[in-house]
């Protein structure tokens, strides 16, 4: 599943640390989210999207 967090995550200056403690979770957790090596819980997603100022549809590409 592709995501936008960097992408986004730039656009608010915040760095992954940042963002991961804000999230309640380690960097490691939102680095590999970003590189599409974890696919995070339905509540972290959410987290993540509230935290980054956008909904979860526009967080997560899902592609078929």
């Amino acid at each position: 599943m592709k995501n936008r967090i960097h992408e986004l995550r730039t656009e608010h200056s915040i760095s992954q640390d940042v963002l991961a403690k804000r999230c309640g979770v380690s960097r490691q957790t939102i680095n590999a989210i970003e590189n599409n090596k974890y696919d995070p819980s339905l509540a972290l997603a959410f987290r993540l999207a509230q935290v980054l100022e956008t909904t979860v549809d526009e967080l997560f590409l899902y592609r078929t």
